[in-house]
């Protein structure tokens, strides 16, 4: 049985009984209860397992977060077993932060992860928890809605050099617009409303303004998601050799690296340190990003097929093509790969499979936040 049929039976079945006529029958269907912290067989109830709010007292509807759930995992395509993913691993992240996240002010939690590691997915499923169990409202951000036009692109390939056409490494971001963005999330209170920034990737440009996403504060938490989140600059030594056939044939100056590099000690270090948190998720090695970012493009292009037939204007890439498009990122994603982890206030490390190995957690796990001096529009 698919794991939506599960839910929805288990759901229904539930939500029509008393709570004392629920038994462990169940629970053998749908063993996934257990670690969401919904259905405790030795007392034939419902416990609040994980989801122990610090402010708002509200009846916890856990089938519905299991609705929720199957609806996201079939939308992105992950396998029933992910559920397990769910509840050992991203719900425990979702109390730790409603545990720790400041009760007065926006949280900005940023998150690292290469090109294909899950990032969408984790920031996605923990604002359903955070919204649902914690009534903790969330807002989502990605550098890839940063992005700049073609247009502008194409100009800093003409006056800088010619790989700034390809979106993607530090200097092809709106950085002006992020910190706007993450400013003014900051300061929503409730009930005011803000557009965020939205980027067509199979049409490799932004979303008209209006198309962007309506966001109501106030924001509680804002999740900042990035393939270069917290990066930092490279030393001018290890800027010296090319790394890969990109670098050695189209870069061979080295000064597109240098610009990127220039970018990250700057632009890029102002819009990080809006970060008050970072989270990591670590690739096992280089390779492995490599095979998921494929993985990632053929996903793309099943949506945009079941969704209706090619769009007019579509830029999606062969293998050949995502070989060339990932080298784009090597330098810096390998340099991540070595520096973030000992950086980064939450790690969870995958495996070459894409499930998570372990997590670790620092103690001290987030920092004072940026004085409104220096949170400037």
């Amino acid at each position: 049985m698919s794991l939506s049929l599960i839910v929805e039976a288990v759901a229904d079945t539930i939500m029509a009984l008393p709570l004392d006529r629920v038994t462990d029958n169940y629970s053998h269907k749908t063993p996934v209860l257990l670690s969401l912290g919904c259905y405790d067989s030795q007392r034939s109830s419902y416990t609040s397992g994980y989801f122990l709010s610090r402010t708002k007292e509200k009846p916890m509807n856990k089938p519905s977060l299991l609705l929720q759930f199957a609806d996201f995992m079939r939308h992105h395509r992950l396998p029933d077993t992910f559920l397990n993913t769910i509840g050992e691993y991203y719900l425990p992240l979702a109390q730790w932060i409603e545990n720790h996240r400041p009760l007065n002010r926006t949280w900005i939690i940023g998150l690292n992860g290469a090109q294909g590691t899950g990032k969408s997915t984790l920031s996605g499923l923990l604002k359903i928890i955070l919204e649902e169990s914690f009534n903790c409202n969330t807002a989502i951000i990605s550098l890839d809605d940063l992005y700049l036009p073609r247009a502008d692109r194409r100009a800093l390939a003409q006056s800088v050099h010619p790989l700034l056409q390809t979106r993607g490494v530090p200097g092809t971001h709106d950085t002006q617009l992020g910190k706007n963005i993450l400013y003014q999330l900051s300061h929503l209170k409730a009930g005011q409303t803000l557009s965020l920034p939205r980027f067509d990737k199979a049409c490799d440009e932004p979303l008209a303004k209006d198309k962007w996403e309506t966001f109501i504060g106030p924001a509680d938490i804002v999740i900042f998601e990035g393939w270069c989140m917290g990066s930092s600059a490279e030393s001018e030594d290890a800027l010296a050799q090319p790394i890969n056939e990109l670098e050695k044939q189209e870069d061979k100056q080295g000064l597109w690296r240098h610009y990127v590099n220039d970018k990250l000690q700057t632009s890029y270090k102002e819009l990080f340190a809006y970060n008050d948190l970072l989270i990591m998720l670590k690739a096992p090695n280089f390779e492995s990003i490599h095979r998921w970012r494929w993985q990632q493009e053929q996903k793309l292009a099943a949506t945009i097929t079941t969704n209706n037939a090619l769009k007019q204007g579509t830029q999606l890439m062969d293998e050949k093509g995502i070989t060339r498009f990932i080298q784009h990122y090597e330098r810096l994603t390998r340099h991540n790969l070595a520096q973030l982890p000992e950086q980064a206030d939450i790690l969870l490390t995958l495996n070459e499979d894409h499930t998570i190995a372990n997590v670790r957690y620092k103690e001290s796990a987030h920092k004072a936040p940026l004085a409104d001096s220096e949170r400037r529009e």
